[in-house]
């Protein structure tokens, strides 16, 4: 007996916390399954925009760092793509693309890539001329310098883009309900005042946006092993090793001479 009127007070309270719209542990404890399908949807919605975005503006940055008159034409139109409302630009695709993951993924993918292709182009900007007349000097061809020693250099700042790129993307992903795409925003929306279903769903993006981030700098850390402690002549070495090149040098603190071919 005493067991059935401590359920019936609980579920009194549960109700009081509801109707009063706070925030109701238990609620969310009983309701958290229909975040799982936002949840994903939201994901789904990050990574095709990220992996589209990437793509793109990668290519642009490679093709702008040869042919450096396009650098600003590039950088204008990503910029003004950039500064587009993102409700507006869902409400400007619907005539054409319709409702639908199609509009809210034009209009993500358009906010990643002035961040993405700014860093590319930095990264690249910032390898040393000693280090590429380096390779070079070993004869190393305009495409080997590029994707064995220019790129895997520039990834620590192409890696940043896209650590902000993810975040941005998680973020402006809530409002993609309003292209009929899903995701923790449509959850959020569907009862906005209430604070458990807001909190619920906000923490979820949270999350998201955190674990993006720490995956991504895990991959950058797999990705640069170099960058954990090596001083830049150390890391030079390193690349032109990678290039299949013999390196000659001393080793930072000591005075023999290192040889790795």
């Amino acid at each position: 007996m005493s067991l059935l009127l401590a359920q019936v007070e609980i579920r009194e309270r549960e109700d009081t916390c509801v109707a009063d719209n706070g925030f109701c542990p238990d609620w969310i404890a009983d309701n958290f399954d229909r975040y799982v399908d936002p949840f994903f949807q939201h994901v789904l919605l990050t990574v095709v925009a990220m992996g589209i975005g990437f793509a793109i503006s990668f290519s642009l940055a490679l093709i702008a760092y040869r042919k450096r008159w396009l650098i600003n034409p590039v950088t204008q139109v990503t910029g003004v793509l950039y500064t587009i409302p993102s409700i507006a630009a869902f409400f400007l695709l619907l005539p054409i693309t319709g409702r639908g993951f199609l509009t809210a993924t034009i209009a993500l993918v358009s906010y990643v890539l002035l961040i993405i292709f700014r860093n590319v182009l930095t990264g690249l900007d910032n390898v040393p001329d000693d280090i590429k007349d380096a390779g070079r000097g070993m004869g190393l061809t305009d495409r080997q310098l590029l994707w064995r020693v220019e790129v895997p250099l520039a990834l620590p700042e192409i890696m940043a883009g896209l650590r902000i790129a993810a975040t941005t993307t998680v973020g402006l992903a809530t409002l993609a309900f309003f292209a009929g795409a899903g995701g923790l925003g449509e959850q959020i929306f569907s009862d906005i005042t209430f604070k458990s279903n807001v909190v619920t769903a906000g923490v979820l993006c949270l999350l998201l946006a955190i674990l993006f981030d720490i995956v991504l700098l895990a991959i950058q850390r797999l990705l640069t092993p170099w960058m954990r402690a090596l001083p830049m002549e150390s890391r030079r070495r390193w690349m032109l090793w990678r290039s299949g090149q013999t390196v000659t040098g001393t080793t930072p603190g000591n005075d023999r001479t290192l040889t790795v071919s």
